[in-house]
């Protein structure tokens, strides 16, 4: 085959399909898990000090490091197995202990992550939990009384969500309440010859839901946050609105309210921004995750996507609406924007107007006055000539017996008339 230029990403692209491969676990076993959310976001996080805290807990145990630019990581802790996980806005540590405590959900099992490495942590904790993984007995209903008082006694009753998953292979459970030492329960029932990929697949989920619904839940923090402003928001354009219909409003002092009402919308969506679209993208991960568990109702409870749906779902509405609500606001505020300035520039053109009229006024008082100054222009001109007329004619005339009144009445018509086209010749040329 003809050998071909290789994008520079393809490998990578590739394997990255692969890079996090789900662990597998034999029941009995239990996983200690902890998600950190680093405390800067975005570009000023410092995902160096991420992977110096990871190498930090491997020195301990003498493990291999991961590769330079490694988001993810599975390697041998001692006699446990820890995987880790980079994502983009959290950091995930999930480390795998076999067989099970003598007392259920022991919080000496997170002694596995040393607290003096946990306190130097470049993050804080967005959510832990503890798994339990049990093997169920192969008689049914010999098994079902031993775990329904495994539930009443690990879980509260009134938020216990379970469900048999991925063909009834496993019983999955979990109430979503933190725990008096600060962490989430979860435990799994697996059948006789349940293979360890699809525990582990059942374990992986599991953690997922947990992280993504609590990722989720802060968008519905953020709404909270923002709510009093909005609201606030809200209450000064509806009011700001309705003063614009009120005759002799400052159009100029409603147009600057206008625009700082525009700017704090702007910066509540520019700061909410991100957060929405990612509550989108966690709630939809959450609901992909427990859709693919394939869940079957156990003994009349609710199952976990009906947890979410009376819990996790209603949080989820609410912060949809109130991105509606705050991009309704912003709207609403360029709609009253356009009003305004439309209203103002009504209001100077009017101003305009009346400005024009009265100067159409002046212009038709100065055509009138300069029409009257003309007319007496005329008639002193005209005087000047005859005065000058006579005197040049009056030694010509003098033969003829004719007096210089006489004279001064022959020659005043003619001169008054001549006086009079010149002056409507000159006013004609000016006009043109």
């Amino acid at each position: 085959m003809t050998q071909i230029d290789d994008h520079p990403l393809r490998y990578q692209l590739a394997n990255e399909l692969h890079a996090r491969p789900f662990p597998t676990l034999q029941a009995p076993c239990r996983a200690v898990y902890l998600a950190l959310a680093p405390v800067r976001s975005g570009k000023d996080r410092d995902r160096d000090a991420e992977r110096s805290h990871l190498i930090a807990l491997l020195d301990r145990h003498g493990a291999p490091h991961p590769q330079p630019s490694a988001t993810h990581y599975t390697g041998q802790i001692g006699r446990h197995r820890l995987k880790w996980e980079s994502h983009t806005e959290f950091v995930t540590y999930t480390v795998f202990l076999e067989g099970l405590s003598e007392r259920p959900f022991d919080p000496d099992d997170t002694e596995v992550l040393p607290e003096d490495w946990l306190a130097t942590a470049p993050g804080q904790r967005i959510t832990s939990a503890l798994i339990r993984v049990e093997a169920r007995d192969a008689d049914a209903t010999r098994s079902r009384a031993p775990i329904a008082k495994a539930l009443s006694e690990w879980f509260l009753p009134e938020s216990l969500a379970s469900a048999r998953v991925l063909d009834g292979d496993a019983l999955i459970a979990g109430d979503f309440h933190i725990d008096p030492m600060g962490h989430m329960r979860f435990a799994v029932f697996a059948k006789p010859g349940v293979g360890a990929s699809r525990i582990g697949r059942i374990v992986q989920r599991l953690c997922e839901i947990e992280t993504y619904k609590t990722m989720s839940m802060l968008g519905f923090a953020h709404v909270r946050e923002t709510g009093a402003d909005l609201s606030r928001i809200e209450q000064a354009l509806t009011e700001l609105i309705a003063g614009m219909t009120s005759e002799g409003a400052a159009e100029e002092s409603q147009l600057q309210d206008l625009l700082t009402l525009a700017a704090e919308l702007e910066s509540l969506q520019a700061k909410g921004s991100f957060r929405f679209g990612a509550t989108r993208a966690y709630a939809a991960l959450v609901g992909q995750r427990i859709e693919v568990l394939r869940e079957a109702r156990y003994e009349g409870r609710q199952t976990f996507s009906e947890f979410m749906m009376r819990r996790f779902d209603p949080a989820m509405r609410t912060v949809t609406a109130h991105e509606r609500r705050l991009e309704g606001l912003a709207a609403r505020a360029m709609r009253a924007g356009e009003l305004l300035r439309t209203r103002v520039e009504v209001t100077r053109s009017a101003q305009n107007q009346t400005i024009l009229e009265s100067m159409d006024r002046r212009a038709d008082f100065q055509l009138r006055l300069q029409e009257t100054v003309e007319s007496l222009s005329v008639v002193a001109i005209s005087y000047y000539a005859v005065s000058l007329g006579g005197y040049l004619l009056a030694p010509f005339v003098g033969p003829l017996g004719l007096s210089k009144a006489v004279l001064t009445a022959i020659i005043t018509p003619p001169v008054i008339a001549a006086v009079w086209f010149m002056a409507r010749r000159i006013r004609k040329s000016v006009i043109k």
